[in-house]
């Protein structure tokens, strides 16, 4: 290892915490759309999630959480990573086209009442904010977890969750950080926190 490497890696931490330090900001943020997600799971909603790259890898692993457990053994929740089925994905990319492939499912499986959570760092992504349109026409509430100033994204949600930040590995790595928030805060208040 070199000095170089070093002083890379000691900036990348630098750069990560001072990407989630921003956080503090939007701290009501959060916490709204926490409460949002568990209001939606007691009265009996789901929650979709959609990204595409590192940002569905960070939808699927959200939803993991809420549908296994997060913090303590509890009954189920439901969720759905739209990118999470090859077959579907595949099948209306290729009938529908690319920007479709979340928002036919929005359609097909979104409720009055559901949570549509769409990741995206530069909030520009055109299937992401399809289906933020399709989640509004259907009666989800959406929470947008984007960069820096949210992009086309902010005008899209009722809860805007946009990291101070224009880089995609720092913007992930504060997404997966108000992910699990999101995630304790639906849990604790539908399941106590014991």
């Amino acid at each position: 290892m070199s000095e170089e490497q070093i002083r890379l890696v000691r900036q990348r931490i630098d750069e990560s915490i001072r990407a989630k330090q921003g956080l503090h900001e939007m701290a009501g943020a959060i916490a709204a759309a926490g409460a949002a997600m568990a209001q939606s799971l007691r009265d009996g909603g789901k929650i979709l999630l959609c990204g595409n790259g590192g940002s569905a890898s960070d939808a699927i692993h959200l939803a993991g959480e809420i549908v296994g457990r997060f913090l303590f053994d509890r009954p189920s929740a439901p969720a759905i990573a739209l990118p999470a089925n090859a077959a579907t994905m595949t099948a209306i990319a290729n009938d529908y086209g690319y920007d479709e492939v979340f928002a036919r499912q929005v359609r097909g499986l979104g409720r009055p009442g559901d949570v549509l959570i769409g990741l995206s760092t530069s909030g520009r992504s055109p299937n992401v904010l399809a289906a933020l349109d399709a989640a509004g026409a259907a009666g989800l509430t959406r929470i947008a977890m984007t960069g820096a100033g949210g992009g086309p994204m902010a005008a899209r949600c009722e809860h805007l969750l946009a990291v101070s930040s224009d880089q995609t590995p720092r913007i992930q790595e504060a997404h997966i950080l108000v992910g699990h928030i999101l995630c304790e805060i639906a849990e604790a208040a539908l399941f106590g926190n014991d």
